[in-house]
């Protein structure tokens, strides 16, 4: 009902945006000439547009939408699946589906082997009387294989069989259509079938059982329908003049062998010759014009299945698009989009009950809090030789084994953490690990890396020392980097940190020196000219014009960070949403694989509308010069 109400709100969202957003079109202010930047700002219904858009589509090809209006729509289409599927070694041998009978792809596929072997004997360094003896035995082959589609060569009771099978499934396709049809309710099997679990509440995907009237009707006819194909697929073209040419052929074929020694090409061209045989001892091959009743009373029964289902077509089509329902022998399960693309509402849920404190993943929290004293952090904060600066030594004990206190030691003490203090809460969890070594690593490529930018914009000497080295690095993969980093620091935070550092330098060196060269000359020779300092043209004229370029390369150290930060947890890691993707992908789970490309991306996004604000706050004339 959620999913539901859910969707109705997003179409209306989608229709007043758009609506909206024509009037304003109508409306809009004249003097905003295309390119002025103004055009660009507000339009907040187009983003409420593109986000509806979004979600409708992830609802709609997920089929969440269709569970959540048709809950009934996909057991039914098992039942329809159950009698595809029995229906589908009968249906294969006609030009339903494919353009050409089962029979003339087999003839064609078996003359082509077979003028493939007359090609070969020329090849061969055989006697003539071999050669015209093989050259006979590929003759009979061909003979028999023709002779499949002969009606001269029918066994008595095979036009009978085809017939039978021809009249039983046109009385399915009549029986189908009956409103009496399969009888009366089993109510022990439907309190059976109405117990299943429901769509997608259990590791079933669908339940199996006929829950409606409609799937029952299914049900029973891919019930028919497998005897049916049992029956059809015991039919073979064995008349009694085949099966002499073929075992004729078979001990022809052994003679040969026998007196074959040594000899490779003619041992290979005898098994091209048997394993041609073999496929003709099938005997799958029939007469053309025996087979039309059968084809005719398939398309019947194929009328008659559409005329059936009725609007269940319809919501297979608008429901359940990119994909298909398909039975298997003890279950009915979901492919294409439905099973790749995860239900929103499943990927919530997933996400609600790994968010879950005492659940997690791996036995830790995805984001939460734990109380942590303050000592512990005022002892990774403060240096431990800060004690060493302060006059005296440290106490020693008495005579009477008694130990004073001196200030040196109270300093000791406070910046080694040993002191009762109150805790307070500290964030947690695999989301907040990631964010951290983000943050850490972007501030450390941020701190040393605008400096050198600006530095190598400015000094003939920085540029042709730094540059080279800068530029050696920077083009390689961050994970190529990933394996040799990860294996100096080991897997712990360190080395995944120093990698994203690396990544974020490169990028806020490059931002920074192209704001600084980029600044405009005759800034630089005014202020000059009023006599500024070095520093304070720095300061007051190169650092403000360099701000677009390096505000715009955090923001893409921020994307080009997560991605790598995600890769690198993945590689070696027992935290973080790169460690939970990986061991999701091992175990092949959707919904949270799913549910951490979702907030990476919710992540990404919050950290790039920071960065817009910022940038909207700390340059607002940008663009208006």
């Amino acid at each position: 009902m959620i999913v539901a109400i859910l969707y109705i709100a997003l179409l209306i969202t989608l229709v007043w945006s758009i609506v909206h957003g024509r009037k304003i079109i109508r409306t809009e202010r004249t003097d905003a000439v295309f390119g002025n930047p103004i055009r660009t700002q507000g339009g907040y219904h187009w983003v409420a547009c593109g986000v509806s858009s979004l979600l409708l589509i992830w609802f709609t090809f997920s089929w969440d939408a269709g569970r959540a209006f048709f809950p009934k729509a996909a057991n039914e289409l098992c039942q329809v699946a159950k009698l595809n599927r029995a229906l589908n070694p009968v249906r294969s041998a006609f030009p339903l589906d494919n353009r050409y009978l089962l029979g003339t792809q087999l003839l064609e596929r078996d003359f082509h082997q077979i003028d493939l072997l007359y090609a070969s004997l020329d090849g061969l360094d055989l006697d003539e009387t071999d050669r015209r003896n093989l050259r006979e035995l590929i003759d009979d082959l061909r003979r028999a294989l023709a002779s499949q589609a002969d009606p001269a060569f029918l066994a008595p009771d095979i036009a009978g069989r085809f017939r039978d099978v021809a009249v039983r499934i046109e009385q399915l396709a009549t029986d189908i259509l009956r409103d009496d049809y399969p009888g009366p309710v089993d109510e022990a099997a439907r309190a059976e079938a109405l117990a299943q679990p429901g769509w997608g509440e259990s590791s079933t995907e669908i339940p199996v059982l006929p829950i409606t009237e409609r799937g029952r009707i299914f049900d029973a006819a891919a019930v028919i329908m497998g005897e049916i194909a049992s029956d059809y697929g015991k039919i073979r073209n064995n008349g009694p003049e085949l099966t002499a040419m073929i075992e004729d052929i078979r001990s022809r074929i052994e003679e040969f062998e026998a007196g074959t020694t040594g000899d490779g090409e003619r041992k290979e061209l005898l098994g091209q010759i048997e394993k041609i045989s073999k496929r003709v001892d099938d005997f799958k091959i029939f007469p053309a014009n025996l087979t039309e009743e059968v084809e005719s009373a398939l398309i019947r029964l194929e009328k008659a299945m559409k005329e059936r289902q009725g609007t269940l077509r319809l919501i297979d089509a608008w429901a359940l698009p990119g994909g298909d329902i398909l039975a298997g022998n003890k279950a009915c399960s979901e492919q294409g989009s439905g099973r790749w693309l995860p239900k929103p509402s499943d990927t919530l849920s997933t996400f609600i009950w790994m968010a879950d404190p005492d659940q997690g993943y791996k036995g830790f929290p995805l984001f939460w809090f734990k109380m942590k004293p303050v000592a512990e952090m005022i002892d990774f904060a403060v240096p431990d030789w800060i004690a060493d600066l302060v006059p005296g030594e440290h106490a020693r004990h008495d005579d009477r084994g008694e130990i004073g206190v001196h200030l040196k030691d109270r300093i000791y003490n406070f910046a080694t953490g040993s002191f009762d203090s109150f805790s307070i809460p500290v964030p947690t969890g695999h989301i907040w690990d990631s964010i951290m070594r983000v943050l850490a690593g972007l501030f450390l490529g941020i701190l040393l890396g605008v400096p050198l930018g600006l530095f190598m914009g400015l000094s003939r000497f920085a540029k042709g020392y730094f540059d080279p080295l800068v530029e050696l690095y920077r083009p390689v993969p961050p994970l190529a980097w990933a394996p040799l980093i990860l294996t100096i620091f080991g897997i712990q935070d360190d080395g995944k940190i120093f990698l994203l550092f690396m990544v974020a330098f490169a990028i806020m060196v490059i931002s920074a020196r192209t704001g600084a060269t980029g600044t405009q000359l005759s800034k630089i020779h005014a202020a000059h000219s009023l006599g500024a300092s070095n520093r304070q043209i720095i300061q007051q004229v190169i650092l403000p014009n360099s701000l677009p370029e390096i505000l715009t390369g955090i923001r893409i150290s921020i994307g080009v960070c997560w991605g790598t930060l995600v890769a690198a947890e993945m590689l070696a890691g027992t935290t973080g949403i790169g460690f939970v993707e990986n061991v999701a992908r091992k175990q092949s789970d959707y919904e949270i694989i799913w549910m951490t490309i979702i907030v990476m991306g919710v992540l990404g996004l919050l950290f790039d509308l920071i960065m817009r604000w910022v940038i909207d706050k700390t340059i607002p004339w940008r663009g208006k010069g």
